[in-house]
């Protein structure tokens, strides 16, 4: 069998969704995000049971109530994994058991945006069977054992995002709180509110967009919301643009967000080591010479 390449006409002719995340605080609009992505297109996993925010937004919506639900949703959404053992969550068999109960995943076709509301709530949901399972239980005493119910969840979270992650076509938005903390030397610090620190630090990693979503101070001194979304921000917000299309500060739409994040490619960066109005250093003489 020939080597498997993919070459370049047909890599850059696949359909490829967008996959990020959104953090903010509670209350700034996360949920009301979805009346600027199309009602015909896009599906609602609303694990927060709280819509009131798009009362008449004419989308369809699922509500996993328990964590084995958002690992079925997943394994429909995204299709067997075959890194995996047939038997394992998200291998060939949970993904034929689920098809049987669900119907033909092609029943997804229609929908190119899948909106999580919200990984907070997942990571609850996670935590709460972790602790039920076998590892997050001493062996020696038979007790609960809080840091085994913690590893097992990490890996759990992780598994469902890569999974979610997996469905290439399909565009993919998390959104969860954001903490505000003040470290030991009294600065502000933000972090996702997720149940243990893998996931929030391994987040990043899986998706194409973190970015956060506050109030910021226009020119005339009112307040606005916005999408901040580059890592280098004066703010300390936790942001990451791997499509380097996006400005520091975009409007709050996600249909016109991904529409710029598949426009024309920016310039490359600057790999030179030039600073911003800096000319580089030159490094043509090797004068090493002390006054």
């Amino acid at each position: 069998m020939a080597l498997p390449i993919i070459t370049a006409d047909q890599r850059l002719a696949e359909a490829r969704g967008v996959k990020g995340c959104i953090f903010g605080k509670s209350g700034i609009g996360k949920t009301s995000l979805l009346w600027s992505l199309d009602p015909q297109t896009t599906l609602f996993i609303d694990l927060e049971a709280g819509d009131l925010a798009i009362e008449g937004w004419t989308g369809d919506a699922l509500r996993p109530r328990t964590w084995a639900e958002c690992r079925d949703l997943a394994v429909f959404i995204g299709g067997p994994n075959p890194a995996l053992r047939a038997d394992q969550a998200y291998g060939e068999a949970h993904f034929a058991a689920v098809a049987e109960r669900f119907g033909p995943p092609s029943a997804l076709d229609r929908y190119e945006t899948i909106f999580v509301d919200s990984i907070t709530v997942a990571g609850r949901l996670c935590f709460q069977w972790c602790r039920g399972q076998p590892e997050a239980i001493s062996e020696k005493t038979g007790k609960p054992d809080v840091r085994g119910a913690y590893g097992l969840h990490g890996r759990e979270m992780i598994a469902w995002l890569t999974q979610l992650q997996h469905a290439r076509a399909k565009n993919v938005w998390f959104v969860g709180i954001l903490d505000e903390r003040l470290d030991d030397f009294n600065r502000r610090v933000f972090s996702p509110q997720i149940d243990g620190s893998k996931t929030g630090l391994e987040l990043p990693g899986i998706v194409d967009e973190v970015l956060t979503m506050a109030e910021v101070k226009a020119e005339d001194g009112t307040k606005r919301r916005a999408f901040i979304c580059q890592t280098l921000n004066p703010f300390g917000f936790p942001a990451k643009d791997r499509s380097g299309r996006l400005d520091m500060i975009e409007e709050p739409h996600l249909g016109r967000l991904m529409a710029k994040i598949r426009g024309p490619a920016r310039q490359p960066l600057d790999f030179s080591g030039r600073l911003p109005g800096h000319p580089h250093p030159d490094t043509s003489s090797n004068d090493t010479t002390t006054e």
